[in-house]
């Protein structure tokens, strides 16, 4: 153990994180660490310390905390947003947002897998764009800020990550790319792409609301609404794929 330590010491010197990288990465969680220990960790994937020698710990037990801290705060961000929806709207919407593909999408969204320090072998196979280890790490993330400045803290990050996605009302959420979606599915049954029509847009400069109906073949087919437009476009791909999956026929 004492051999282990040593030879962190040394690593800590030789291959530090980058202090602009940190800062970076702050600036974009919108938190600033007391202590760098936990985010250190949160960052490294067990492959890093296994090449080097290191005992400084990684992601794996932060992501377990992070995963419990993120369902527990969602829940609570859709009970107060939503009062309209049952339980089991709530548990589908939390459900969507806590899945793998929805939290690799955010942490790709925020270029967080730059800061992931992996083995040589996961930097050859492109490790830091896998689906499995951005979602880890954002939980992780998400542990470390908990662990750093207590629940206040994870609550305005986790604000901060969700945000556009909380937008989306319940039943609508969108936990994939939507857009791209509906216009894959399109394309397979040989259909025009679709066409996103701004229906209105009100609200005072700091909070605008845009309505945007999607179009197919000049019908529309669904409606979204959100505090931008991409939000609103999302929400309206998300109702046009919702439709189309029950067979139902476009209305004029």
């Amino acid at each position: 153990m004492t051999f282990c330590c040593q030879k962190q010491t040394a690593w800590l010197i030789v291959c530090p994180m980058n202090a602009d990288k940190l800062e970076h990465l702050q600036q974009s969680l919108g938190y600033r660490f007391a202590d760098s220990t936990h985010i250190r960790q949160a960052l490294t994937h067990p492959s890093f310390n296994n090449e080097q020698g290191a005992c400084e710990g990684d992601y794996q037990r932060l992501e377990f905390l992070g995963d419990a801290i993120l369902g527990m705060l969602l829940a609570e961000f859709l009970f107060a947003r939503f009062p309209g929806a049952d339980e089991g709207e709530l548990s589908r919407s939390r459900a969507q947002l806590a899945e793998q593909c929805t939290l690799a999408g955010i942490a790709r969204g925020r270029g967080i897998g730059a800061f992931i320090r992996v083995g040589r072998g996961e930097e050859q196979s492109a490790g830091r764009d896998k689906d499995s280890i951005l979602c880890d790490v954002l939980e992780a993330i998400i542990a470390a800020v908990y662990l750093d400045g207590g629940v206040e803290a994870a609550r305005r990050v986790v604000a901060t990550l969700f945000d556009e996605l909380l937008e989306v009302p319940w039943g609508h959420t969108v936990s994939r790319d939507a857009k791209s979606e509906l216009q894959e599915l399109l394309s397979v049954k040989g259909l025009t792409p679709p066409e996103y029509r701004l229906l209105d847009e009100s609200g005072p400069p700091h909070d605008r609301q845009f309505r945007f109906l999607v179009l197919i073949e000049g019908r529309c087919v669904g409606e979204g609404l959100g505090r931008s437009k991409k939000i609103a476009q999302q929400a309206a791909a998300t109702r046009a794929l919702e439709l189309m999956s029950k067979e139902i026929e476009p209305v004029a």
